[in-house]
Formats: structure tokens, C-alpha cells, sequence
């Protein structure tokens, strides 16, 4: 039977992951290695797949009540009377890419009950459009945007406002709008509210501080043109920056576009630098199972020394000797980095199940619902995360191989055979 041909630097190399050794101490660093390699890639796919799916729960949460964009007045220029406004809505609505406009109206107010005063952000908005710029059927508890009709003074309050002033659908509020008089001279005007319902969209900033009212009222309670604009909605929030730099040359000189990349840039910067130094932190697990592997590869040097310098005798060349030790590194670290991907994609798509096992076996949920808005872990596995880490292990793996494999091929026959 015809033999099988094998490279002879690779064939030698898996004939040492697989034979059997008489140290211990070698074998175990080699599986030290091989699992802690395995173990830091898992972890950090998973890791990174739950912050990806917390930046993603927290865009939701952000854009809820939010629009993808919108457009207001150049600080310093003349604003647009309604006429214009509507005019430019329908220039944008129809564009490719975008799915929804909807005017608004922005005022700085005080509600007042009681003894109790909260500043607010009074938005005006149309109860006929702006359904299809924002998502905000999906936070309210009470009430819906058809009851705020023009005429009526109702609002939807936010959730930790309704609290803190002890507010429930139909108690009355009172709101104290500055304006300005025809002599320059602020003159804040008071305008009794109802509350038709609430709302809780899980994001600080808006539940303590919005409420919602027709565009009507709000432009009746004293709105200047500086304080209108409109709120667009992409067909993919992640494109808005593109998006909005494609209107630009849509909209006249006195406006601008802002995106929700741009009013929330705090917030994602954040978990931009948490992502990679929980990246760099995790990958020095990978780093250290490396140094391992360099340390066992130096002992089996040390142990093979009559083994090289038989090789040598026979005619390998110093390269082929690197190969042989190159490969036996490179097997354990790269079935290390297999295990790993393949452990920390099996953990993060079967999050919904790992999570309870923990909750039971920990005795305490992990995200309480009383005190967090997001009561369960969210994941989002994304591919090319997958592919950097597999690469970067199995790059941290194949410098781990090339000390003791130099060490290996600068081995002499004569020195090594001396004794033998």
C-alpha cells in the first residue's frame, strides 16, 4: 500500500501534539494553554455580544421618543414661517431613504402642582404624523396620541414626572412658560394642562423632562419660529449620518440637519472606549494562555534536544525545525481559538437559556426589574467581531510559537548528541 505523502516539518510537528509524554508538567501547561486560549476568546465573544445588544437596547430606548434627525434653524438666522416649513417637509418627504416627517414645536417650561415644580421640555407635535418619525406607541402605559387635540390643553406625561408630582390621567397642571413681550421684557404666561396619559420610554433625560402636547396648543401658549423644526426618520437609523449629509443640499441656507449620532455622541463615545478596554482587558487572557504555550514550547525544546539533533544529522535544515515546532504550537493554539469561537457563539445564541441557569443556580436575577430598565441580558452577535478576535488570537498565537522555535532550530548536533 502506497505510503501517504506528508510535508515533513508539519508531519513531525503533529506527531509531538499527539504522542504521549512521560512530563507531566509539560502536558499540563499544554492544556492550560489550550484552554486558556479557548476560554478568553469565548469570553470576550461574549462579552462583546452583550454590549453590543446593551448599545442597541439603549439606541431603541434613546430614539423611542426620538427621531433619527431634524431640522432646525442655523443659530443666528432668520427661521422659517410656517409656509416655509412646510414647504421643505415636502421636499424631503418621499426622498429615497426616508420613511417619515413630522413638524414640532420645543418650549422651556415649569410644571407646577401643588407645592411641587419641575422644569420641563414642552414638545408640540402632530398626533397624525408623528407616529411615523417616532416610537412612541410602544412606551406609553395611558392614553394615546389621538387625544391630544387641538383645543383641549392635554399633554402625556413622563413616567418620573407623573411621580414626582403625583400626576394620573386627568389631574390638571399647571405650566409656567417665560415669554417674551413686545417691550423685550420676559413676561411668563400660566396655562392649566390635563394629563392624558404617560409614558415611560426607560431613558432618564426623557421621562423626567418631556411632555407631549398638540403643535397647536404649544404654538398658542406663546412659541417662537426659532423654536420649530421637523423630525425625520430613516429607513436605518445606523446610516443617518450618511443620510443627513445627502439632505444637506436639499434644505435652504438658514438650515441645518442634526442626526441622533450627533445628540447622543456621549453617550455611544462612552461605550466606544468600554468596548475596547473590556477588548484589551479580556485579550490579555489570550495573551497570557500564549506565554504559556511559549513555555511549554521551550521545555519540549529542552526535551527534544536529541530528537533535533537527529534531524539535523540527517539533513534538516534549520528551517524545517522551526516548521516542526512552529506547527505544534500553532495546532494547540488554534484548536484553543476553534473552541473558543465555537463556545462563545453556542453561549451568546443561547443567552435566553444560560441566563435563568444563572438566575437559578445564583439565586438573584441578574438585572432586578425594579431597578433596571432592561430586565434581561440582550445580545447581538456581530460577524465581524467573530472574525477580529479569531484573528488577533490566532495572530497572538503564532508569535507565541516563534521564540522556541528559533530556540529549536539553534540547537547544535554535536553538543546535543555529545552525551548520547
Amino acid at each position: 500500500m502506497p505510503r501517504v505523502f506528508h510535508p515533513f516539518a508539519p508531519y513531525v510537528g503533529l506527531r509531538y501534539v499527539r504522542a504521549r509524554t512521560h512530563k507531566f508538567f509539560v502536558s499540563f501547561i499544554t492544556w492550560v494553554s489550550l484552554l486558556g486560549v479557548g476560554l478568553g476568546v469565548a469570553a470576550l465573544i461574549v462579552i462583546l455580544s452583550v454590549m453590543n445588544g446593551f448599545e442597541g437596547e439603549l439606541r431603541d430606548q434613546l430614539l423611542a421618543l426620538s427621531a433619527h434627525a431634524r431640522v432646525v434653524p442655523v443659530a443666528g438666522a432668520a427661521a422659517p414661517d410656517q409656509a416655509q416649513w412646510a414647504a421643505v417637509a415636502a421636499r424631503l418627504r418621499g426622498r429615497p431613504g426616508v420613511s417619515g416627517v413630522a413638524p414640532y414645536v420645543e418650549i422651556q417650561a415649569l410644571a407646577v402642582r401643588q407645592s411641587d415644580m419641575l422644569p420641563v421640555l414642552l414638545r408640540g407635535v402632530d398626533p397624525h404624523s408623528e407616529g411615523s418619525v417616532s416610537d412612541i406607541a410602544k412606551v406609553l402605559r395611558e392614553g394615546s396620541l389621538k387625544d391630544l387635540l387641538a383645543g383641549e390643553d392635554r399633554v402625556l406625561v413622563g413616567d418620573v414626572i407623573a411621580r414626582q408630582l403625583g400626576i394620573s390621567t386627568g389631574d390638571a397642571v399647571t405650566l409656567l412658560i417665560p415669554t417674551v413681550g413686545t417691550d423685550g421684557i420676559p413676561t411668563p404666561k400660566l396655562r392649566e394642562v390635563h394629563a392624558a396619559g404617560d409614558f415611560d420610554a426607560g431613558v432618564q433625560e426623557q421621562d423626567s423632562a418631556l411632555l407631549l402636547a398638540n403643535i397647536a396648543d404649544v404654538r398658542a401658549m406663546g412659541a417662537a419660529a426659532g423654536d420649530m423644526g421637523l423630525h425625520l426618520r430613516y429607513a436605518n437609523a445606523l446610516q443617518a449620518p450618511a443620510m443627513s449629509l445627502a439632505l444637506r443640499p436639499l434644505l435652504p441656507a438658514n438650515l441645518q440637519v442634526i442626526d441622533w449620532t450627533v445628540d447622543n455622541a456621549s453617550y455611544f463615545r462612552a461605550i466606544r472606549i468600554e468596548k475596547t478596554m473590556m477588548s484589551l482587558i479580556l485579550m490579555l487572557i489570550v495573551g497570557v494562555a500564549a506565554f504559556n504555550i511559549v513555555g511549554m514550547l521551550v521545555m519540549t525544546v529542552t526535551d527534544k534536544r536529541t530528537d533535533i539533533a537527529i534531524l539535523r544529522t540527517l539533513g534538516a535544515s534549520p528551517r524545517t525545525v522551526m516548521g516542526v515546532f512552529i506547527t505544534q504550537g500553532l495546532v494547540i493554539g488554534w484548536v484553543g481559538v476553534g473552541l473558543g469561537v465555537g463556545l462563545g457563539v453556542l453561549l451568546t445564541l443561547n443567552m435566553n437559556h444560560v441566563e435563568p441557569f444563572l438566575e437559578r443556580t445564583l439565586g438573584f436575577h441578574l438585572f432586578d426589574p425594579e431597578v433596571y430598565a432592561v430586565t434581561t441580558v440582550p445580545t447581538d452577535l456581530h460577524l465581524n467581531n467573530v472574525v477580529w478576535i479569531a484573528s488577533a488570537a490566532l495572530m497572538l498565537t503564532l508569535l507565541a510559537t516563534l521564540y522556541p522555535a528559533l530556540r529549536a532550530a539553534r540547537v547544535p548536533p554535536a553538543e546535543a548528541l555529545r552525551y548520547e
